[in-house]
């Protein structure tokens, strides 16, 4: 198992890949400052699945030059690129087939739940980590996606920002509350839980 830079079309956005052999899903991170594959907590929680058999595409929603001019909070902008990538994994030869699963964290939270609104044949599980699912719009209302909401503690009002998001969304979802010590530990128990449960095991895996 390697990983390997990928330059995705039509803008050239780059993502780090790593597919495990026999891999049945691969997961899409995404970062509100979009740059995915320089985030620690991305990595750590993306090693943890890739132990588990699940591929990985850390990917930066922003060119260099989108960065300066601070398109972080472009909501339409990172779903439009996390949508972009997700049709690429779709005519990428050695993912043909496998299952999609997102994971977004901050403002490429939201963009992960407009993107799945919009793909709701091809997303197959969402984790949404420290996001405003308030900001989406009809997009909750969309989503048929199982989504799991996860937030920390220490934020008390948008713990209550994910809560009341949970009424509008008419797809399975859960609302996961990670607190310190241990909070990245914690986020990749439950991201690793979700994905296992909603995008199944391989039948290898299943066999095993």
């Amino acid at each position: 198992m390697s990983e390997h830079t990928v330059k995705i079309p039509p803008v050239g956005i780059y993502g780090d890949l790593m597919l495990p052999a026999r891999a049945h899903a691969v997961i899409l991170f995404a970062d509100g400052s979009g740059r995915s594959r320089r985030n620690p907590a991305n990595r750590h929680v993306a090693g943890m699945l890739q132990d588990r058999g699940l591929g990985t595409l850390l990917v930066d929603l922003l060119t260099e030059a989108e960065e300066e001019v601070d398109n972080r909070y472009d909501i339409a902008l990172l779903a439009k690129r996390l949508g972009e990538a997700t049709d690429w994994l779709q005519r990428y030869s050695p993912i043909q087939g496998l299952r999609v699963g997102y994971f977004g964290s901050g403002g490429a939270a939201e963009a992960a739940l407009v993107a799945a609104a919009e793909r709701r044949t091809t997303v197959g599980a969402i984790v949404a980590r420290g996001g405003r699912p308030d900001l989406v719009g009809t997009s909750l209302r969309h989503l048929k996606a199982p989504t799991l909401l996860i937030v920390g503690g220490e934020d008390k009002q948008l713990v209550e920002v994910n809560r009341k998001a949970l009424y509008q969304m008419q797809c399975e979802k859960e609302l996961e509350i990670v607190e310190e010590p241990g909070a990245l530990q914690q986020l990749s128990d439950f991201t690793l839980e979700w994905f296992r449960r909603h995008l199944g095991q391989s039948k290898a895996q299943r066999s095993a």
